[in-house]
Order: structure tokens, then C-alpha cells, then sequence
């Protein structure tokens, strides 16, 4: 992996919840235009093209989008969709399935929607991907097929990192802010680098320079679990997607989860799923 924490972490986290292809489709709203979305297995966003569009999701909670504006609904709640002008609007609409039962606590700290202002001059990336999505949905260029789908997920990436810059600044506490703190997020790659290594609380906290306490108070404060919950909970969701894309054997699924035993991950997956490692393999 790279130098940059956020970067390494951020493709792990979507790279666990991720679920087959993204959808993306260009929309044109007519005068009076609205639409209600339902429930989705995972994330959407919305880029405004022309015109103005309006969406309402839990609570009342609203983004009005202009031109070159962005809002990703990250749990995939119900939401609605108003054409905001007089005229007609146009905007792109992407899907991405994901594995809501077990959601990355990244995305806990994210709203319902997160509007994000056309702002080349911060988020130049974003910007760049919006562009270039819009040229292929509209020049009809030969292999969009191919084409489409990765800059799908480039624009996700660059989404999710929009809206985690966006909420550091306003939050003291939570995976926005522990992404950004160098200890944290050290320690951080650490366990998603090498999950089976045998950490514990002190050896975190001295890869990451402090203490044990010390960083045991300021990691669960940071991530709102304590270190050893965190790392068991990566472990057993890497087990779990490398029982749905792989036929290692389990004890092989167990030594590359941290577990020094069938045995004891068998009893550890069985404990967080519910279910036995081969039963969840076979569903």
C-alpha cells in the first residue's frame, strides 16, 4: 500500500462492502418533475447537470442542487427527487450496492445526505470525475461499457473523500477526524495491513507512539470502539468476504483473519454471524 492512511483505508472500507456493478444513468426532469426513491441496498448520488433539483430525505432533511452540485445518500435511505426550476433539469444519477448487514463504521458517521458544492478550486478531483462521467454518457464513445463502471467508482472514492473532509472540519470526534489524526490512522493501517499479526492494546499504542492508555482512551474516543473491538470486527468482516469469494479451506480463512485456530475462529464467527463459517459460505 501507499503512504497515505485515508487512502489505504478508504479502499478497504469499500472495498468490503462493495457488491457487484454500479448502475449510472443521465436523467431529464420536465417542469413540475418529482419522483420518490426507495429503500436501496446501498449508496446513490446526484449530480446536477442543468437546471436545479431538489432532494428530500428522513427528517426533512434537504439538499437543493445547482449545476455541478453533488449529494450522496451513503445508507440508501428513502428520498425524494423535485425538479426545483421552471424549466428542465438534467442530472446523473449513480447506484452502488453494498452489504448493508454489515455496514463499516466509516459510514455510521455519515448523514442521511451529504450535499457537496460544486467547488473545483477545493476538490478539483471530484470535479474531474464528474466531467468526465458526463463526456462518456454523452458522446456515446465506443467501450463506455468498461469505461463507465470505473469512473463509477472513482467517483465514489472521490465522493466519500469530499464528504469526510467536509465533516472534519466540524467534528472533534468520529472516522472523519480519525482518518486525519496521524496516530489514529496509523494504528489504523496497521491492523487493515496485517490483520493476523497478534496485536494488542500496548503494541498498537507503541507502533502508534503512545502509551497503552494513552492511546487506548484516544483511539476509542476517535473511533467510538475500543482498539480489540475494532481489529475483531476487521477480522472477522475480512473472514466473512473471503468466505463469499474464495474456496480457501477455513483453516486457511482463519490464519488470514488473525486466528491463531479453526477452532477459535470458528467459535468467534459463530458468535458475530450467528451461524457456522461453512453454513455462511453456503448461504
Amino acid at each position: 500500500m501507499g503512504d497515505d492512511p485515508v487512502m489505504d483505508l478508504l479502499s478497504d472500507v469499500i472495498g468490503v462492502m462493495r457488491v457487484g456493478r454500479p448502475a449510472l444513468s443521465l436523467e431529464v426532469a420536465d417542469p413540475g418533475w418529482q419522483a420518490a426513491a426507495p429503500i436501496f441496498e446501498g449508496a446513490r448520488c446526484y449530480v446536477v447537470t442543468a437546471g436545479c433539483v431538489r432532494v428530500t430525505g428522513p427528517g426533512d432533511a434537504a439538499v437543493t442542487l445547482q449545476v455541478g452540485d453533488a449529494v450522496l445518500v451513503p445508507h440508501g435511505t428513502a428520498h425524494t427527487l423535485v425538479n426545483a426550476t421552471d424549466g428542465a433539469a438534467r442530472f446523473l444519477s449513480g447506484a452502488y450496492r453494498m452489504d448493508q448487514a454489515r455496514p463499516h463504521p466509516l459510514f455510521h458517521d455519515l448523514p442521511d445526505l451529504v450535499g457537496l458544492p460544486s467547488r473545483p478550486d477545493r476538490y478539483p478531483n471530484l470535479h474531474a470525475s464528474i466531467e468526465l462521467v458526463r463526456g462518456e454518457l454523452d458522446e456515446q464513445m465506443y467501450g463506455r461499457d468498461v469505461v463507465l463502471p470505473a469512473l463509477l467508482d472513482v467517483l465514489l472514492v472521490y465522493l466519500i473523500r469530499a464528504c469526510l473532509s467536509e465533516r472534519a472540519q466540524s467534528q472533534a470526534t468520529g472516522w472523519c477526524t480519525a482518518l486525519t489524526d496521524e496516530v489514529i490512522a496509523r494504528s489504523l493501517r496497521a491492523v487493515h495491513e496485517r490483520p493476523a499479526e497478534a496485536w494488542t492494546v500496548a503494541s498498537l499504542g507503541a507502533f502508534a507512539g503512545l502509551s497503552r492508555a494513552a492511546f487506548a482512551r484516544r483511539f476509542t474516543a476517535m473511533v467510538g470502539q475500543p482498539p480489540l473491538t475494532y481489529l475483531t470486527w476487521w477480522r472477522l468482516t475480512l473472514a466473512a468476504r473471503l468466505l463469499q469469494t474464495t474456496d480457501l479451506p477455513l483453516s486457511a480463512v482463519a490464519q488470514r483473519s488473525g486466528y491463531g485456530s479453526a477452532y477459535a475462529f470458528a467459535n468467534a464467527f459463530k458468535r458475530e454471524y450467528g451461524m457456522s463459517a461453512g453454513r455462511y459460505r453456503h448461504q
